[in-house]
């Protein structure tokens, strides 16, 4: 599924091909996604400003002159600028024509993901206006972990992938980032020290900035807005990993389940 790395590559890579341009349309060839695509998509979207292309969590946010359209990739889509007369594939579901010929095209394979519309600020959208701080803002430090993970006895890693607590922290990143913190997954949120809080935010924010940076990950069907791979996964320490040797310290690597997702960890490096 894609996390944060992958859509924050994807809204860099759409932003300097969309931003300043006018949408002429929308072509919706099945509009029976996660949510259903607006009947009226093109009408509203007609003639309309790309003002600029944000990200809040694992969504994309589309602002308009006059609203905005949020946009997920749930577990296979991805978005590509492509000339917008190049024939439609079968999982290509909906077309957004811009004034130059090109067009922002959502292929989804699985039809989890979501084009929406709203009329107002898509801060106040019910998917949106409940999220926690951006784990990359200044926001997300420390001191803040430390404070809303007091009494809580669920485990950190299921923890910091709340996106009520902290936004876009998905699976891969947080298996990376605890093993970069030197934390136990399983370890109580509550029981983690002022200190170790920070640590793990600055392991989750260096994680996040190094694997956008790459371009996010491949796994799966992701590919950026040129069709193009991620490449984070040639560095990882621990996901994916089990029963190979810790690239620290060469102790096996193990793997666990938690709330249905693999987790991934050293044994000695992390406690």
């Amino acid at each position: 599924m894609p996390e944060l790395p992958e859509v924050e590559t994807t809204r860099r890579g759409l932003a300097p091909h969309c931003s300043g341009r006018h949408l002429l349309a929308a072509v919706v060839r099945n509009p029976k996604l996660r949510w259903p695509v607006p009947d009226d998509l093109s009408a509203r979207v007609a003639g309309q400003h790309i003002i600029q292309i944000d990200r809040r969590g694992k969504y994309l946010i589309i602002n308009l002159s006059h609203g905005a359209l949020i946009l997920h990739l749930g577990m296979s889509g991805s978005l590509r600028v492509l000339d917008s007369a190049t024939p439609a594939g079968v999982h290509d579901h909906v077309d957004l024509i811009l004034d130059n010929h090109t067009c922002i095209r959502l292929r989804d394979p699985r039809r989890f993901g979501a084009v929406l519309w709203t009329q107002n600020d898509a801060a106040r959208h019910p998917l949106l206006e409940n999220l926690g701080p951006e784990p990359l803002s200044d926001a997300f430090d420390g001191a803040y972990l430390y404070r809303i993970s007091r009494g809580r006895s669920s485990a950190i890693k299921q923890f910091v992938m709340d996106s009520h607590q902290v936004v876009g922290v998905g699976n891969i990143y947080a298996n990376e980032a605890l093993f970069s913190a030197g934390i136990r997954p399983g370890t109580a949120a509550g029981r983690l020290s002022k200190t170790r809080c920070t640590t793990l935010v600055a392991a989750i924010q260096e994680t996040l900035a190094r694997a956008i940076e790459a371009g996010g990950s491949s796994l799966r069907d992701f590919v950026n807005s040129a069709g193009e791979p991620g490449y984070f996964q040639q560095q990882y320490k621990v996901y994916g990993r089990s029963g190979e040797p810790c690239r620290v310290c060469g102790q096996l690597i193990r793997l666990r389940r938690q709330g249905q997702r693999s987790t991934f960890y050293c044994p000695k490096c992390q406690n």
